[in-house]
């Protein structure tokens, strides 16, 4: 209330208490106004909405630094979190924390891990896979063929095979590939189990894969009825019978007195033209099949030449020009080819092509000489027929797109490591070889060595030999483990592809032979340690690469060692298979290192002892 003479003071007390009620009736006013527009009180802001700055490009300085956001000592393991500004466009350089080594470590550790593992399923992924089902039904059905008498075959054949081939032996028995393989390539039924005459829709061709073990006796498997088509053949040819006749006649002819006509005669009709052609890929090879060939023909009666680099050119052409004709060939690719190019008219009577070492022969070092030998023999080829130990995925998908009506005869232990093999392994990162695996393997062979001197020999004053294979994965590697042996008193040669082919096959014909090696007691290791120098006498050692583990009959090894980790299980078949051959015993030795595989080595080791197959 204002008077006449004019206002009066307000006193300080009464003035503050008005002024506090007047703001709070304005703020429960605007509460509740708030209340009534929505319904439920207004919320925080939630830690989990980005902020509203998150799509602009961060403020940054003269020196491109983040000005944004307050800068970090280090950034580091939590340093990604709680943003809130998205560094998609930092591309300024990042100081190091004391994480950046360990995460590198990290980082390296696990790319080698993939490259381990990359390696391992190359490993396992090899070879193609064969169901237990048709192995077991396979096993069942060739219990059915006990004897060779069984077969549909010539008597002069029969008697070969018991005369020649297996001259010796008291319980003769076909193998199993012999008894799948024969009865199929000559189309005779064994009891409830039928033949394939599978065809080629187009050609009338028939073919067939033969796979089995090492040393399971596939060379008889297609060489039998081979050489029996062969014969049959011959007896029906009106050629070769009309040239017959006319020798016949030229002979009496010749006996008689006065005789004064030719004394050449006509060139027989197969000169130059065989009709089986055996392809393998090594001169070895060449000799080791060429010699049952040779033992089947004293009795069968035929010709066959071996034409690879250990014989000359002169003889290799009067073989094949030769007046009194050539049967069955057996050649290395890359010189058949050679002739096949000089004279295309030599595979045109090839009525059976026999490609050995498939899995070779069709690999990339091999396959176009290959292929070359078999487009020109196609035309006249009534069996093409192709042997393996293995069945690895590339030659099958290759054998499924280009002869898809091929049959295949695989027998129940296909791609199996026999039993009677055993395998140890040296862990070589322990004492006392410190990762050395040149001494790790100078030990094994010296183990060996001595261990079989405790027993005598079977002659008074003589030791016997043991011959030892050791298999490198590299060629490099070959001369450097074999110069380390020797340097450690041990009798070994170094085998590659450089070596020349002549060379190969002195070194390796000791190992093919059954006969026992001996050599004479030398002088007692105190003589030899007097003069500082220790030897082993009673081994021979070749080091050498995948070339000696394929196909050869490496009867008297008993002892492989293998220096490195094979890389497939492939190599792990043909390495391992040069021991134990023909139901013999045989032992191998892995040399493990810090980098190599140790699950693989243990997974083969185990399938081995369970009789499994390397898959």
């Amino acid at each position: 209330m204002m008077s006449a003479l004019g206002p009066r003071p307000i006193c300080p007390s009464c003035l503050f208490t008005a002024t506090t009620r007047v703001l709070s009736q304005s703020a429960r006013q605007s509460w509740t106004t708030q209340r009534l527009f929505s319904g439920r009180t207004k919320a925080s802001p939630s830690r989990m909405i980005l902020s509203d700055r998150v799509a602009r490009p961060p403020r940054r300085d003269d020196d491109g630094r983040d000005t944004s956001r307050p800068r970090r000592r280090s950034e580091g393991p939590f340093g990604g979190m709680n943003q809130t500004v998205a560094r998609i466009r930092d591309d300024a350089p990042k100081r190091p924390s004391r994480y950046t080594h360990r995460n590198d470590r990290d980082q390296k550790d696990k790319d080698k891990k993939d490259g381990r593992r990359i390696k391992a399923m190359k490993m396992q992924n090899s070879l193609t896979s064969i169901s237990y089902g048709q192995r077991t039904r396979t096993k069942a059905s060739i219990t059915e063929l006990e004897s060779f008498d069984q077969l549909d075959l010539l008597p002069t054949v029969k008697s070969a095979i018991s005369d020649e081939v297996l001259k010796g032996l008291v319980d003769i028995k076909p193998t199993p590939i012999q008894r799948l393989a024969i009865p199929a390539l000559l189309g005779q039924e064994m009891g409830q189990r039928r033949s394939s005459r599978a065809e080629s829709p187009r050609t009338g061709r028939r073919e067939f894969l033969l796979a089995a073990e090492t040393g399971s006796g596939k060379t008889l498997a297609y060489l039998i009825p081979a050489v029996n088509a062969m014969k049959q053949a011959e007896a029906n040819d009106a050629e070769i019978v009309a040239y017959r006749e006319a020798f016949e006649k030229q002979m009496a002819a010749m006996k008689e007195p006065g005789y004064e006509g030719p004394r050449e005669f006509e060139p027989h009709p197969t000169t130059a033209r065989p009709r089986v052609v055996v392809l393998v890929p090594t001169a070895e090879l060449v000799d080791q099949i060429g010699a049952v060939a040779k033992s089947l023909s004293h009795t069968v009666k035929f010709k066959a030449s071996l034409f690879s680099a250990n014989v000359s050119a002169k003889v290799i052409q009067s073989s094949m020009y030769s007046p009194r004709g050539i049967d069955l060939v057996i050649a290395t690719p890359h010189l058949l080819a050679s002739m096949a190019d000089s004279d295309p008219n030599i595979l045109s009577r090839v009525s059976h092509l026999i490609i050995d070492e498939a899995d070779s022969l069709f690999d990339r070092s091999f396959s176009p000489v290959t292929m070359s030998i078999l487009d020109r023999a196609l035309p006249s080829i009534q069996q093409l027929i192709l042997c393996s130990a293995t069945i690895p995925k590339r030659l099958d998908s290759y054998l499924a797109k280009e002869f898809p009506s091929m049959n295949r005869l695989t027998t129940p232990n296909l791609h199996a490591i026999p039993r009677r093999v055993q395998l140890g392994v040296i862990d070589v990162s322990k004492d006392p070889y410190r990762n050395n695996k040149n001494l790790a393997c100078a030990d094994a062979i010296w183990s060996i060595g001595k261990d079989a001197a405790r027993h005598e020999g079977t002659v008074p004053g003589e030791i016997d030999i043991k011959r030892i294979m050791v298999f490198v994965n590299e060629r490099e590697k070959t001369q450097e483990v074999a110069e380390y042996l020797v340097s450690k008193g041990i009798d070994a040669v170094a085998l590659h592809r450089d070596t020349e082919e002549q060379r190969q096959s002195e070194m390796l014909e000791s190992f093919t032979l059954n006969e026992p090696m001996r050599a004479k007691i030398p002088e007692t290791p105190e003589a030899a340690a007097g003069r500082g120098r220790r030897s082993l006498p009673n081994t021979k050692v070749i080091v050498a690469t995948d070339l000696a583990s394929r196909g050869i009959d490496t009867l008297a090894v008993r002892h492989v060692i293998l220096y490195d980790v094979p890389h497939t299980t492939i190599d792990f078949i043909h390495r391992l298979g040069r021991a134990g051959r023909m139901g013999r015993r045989g032992r191998g030795v892995v040399l493990v290192g810090k980098d190599d595989r140790r699950d693989i080595v243990a997974e083969v080791r185990e399938s081995m002892y369970m009789g499994q197959a390397l898959i």
